[in-house]
């Protein structure tokens, strides 16, 4: 039996969500319908104010709501951390470890996928050096090739510029056992031992 045309229309809606089949959609709608009228509308309303006030920092890339986001206004500008996605600024900032600001690439390069430097923000993040000021460009974009490649990219142009280059440690997590690590990983964190 097929779903009458409006409840189909919001299904084919939910499936364009990442990670979202029709199954998770059909469950999404079937839940919209259920619920009252003042919360689907207040739903609505969130998606709507998302889609009108949140845009890129035009300093960092981070998404905002102002035209410079607080991290850019508040933080010391010597220091800068690359970044591939806005997530991943919201997964270092959740241990308060970091002061500096942060870039956030929009992606990484990957000429299998046909994206290079011109489709992410490499450009900028050199502007923003060149301005003056910057010390350091930690870079922690992710391990995999793609992530390994932009880090070497960026790191090549940064140097050159008289600012120190740096790339997040790799290795064991906290609690781990040896016996259930990957050798990948633990040949990483040997390469990255620091003393004690």
């Amino acid at each position: 039996m097929e779903y009458i045309e409006p409840i189909s229309r919001l299904i084919a809606e939910f499936t364009k969500l990442p990670g979202v089949g029709k199954k998770t959609a059909a469950r999404y709608a079937f839940a919209m319908i259920n619920m009252p009228v003042e919360s689907v509308s207040a739903f609505c309303d969130a998606i709507k104010q998302v889609k009108q006030n949140v845009h890129l920092c035009k300093e960092c890339g981070n998404y905002t709501d102002r035209e410079i986001c607080e991290i850019c206004e508040k933080r010391d500008k010597s220091v800068i951390c690359v970044v591939k996605e806005p997530k991943d600024v919201i997964a270092l900032e959740k241990t308060k470890s970091f002061g500096g600001v942060y870039h956030v690439l929009h992606g990484h390069l990957s000429p299998l996928e046909g994206i290079g430097v011109s489709d992410i923000r490499i450009k900028e993040l050199l502007e923003r050096i060149n301005r003056g000021g910057v010390n350091e460009v930690i870079i922690a974009t992710g391990t995999d090739q793609a992530g390994e490649a932009t880090a070497l990219y960026i790191g090549m142009l940064v140097k050159p510029l008289g600012v120190k280059a740096t790339r997040i440690a790799r290795g064991l997590p906290t609690g781990s056992d040896l016996e259930y690590t990957d050798e990948a990983t633990l040949a990483r964190a040997l390469a990255d031992r620091k003393d004690i």
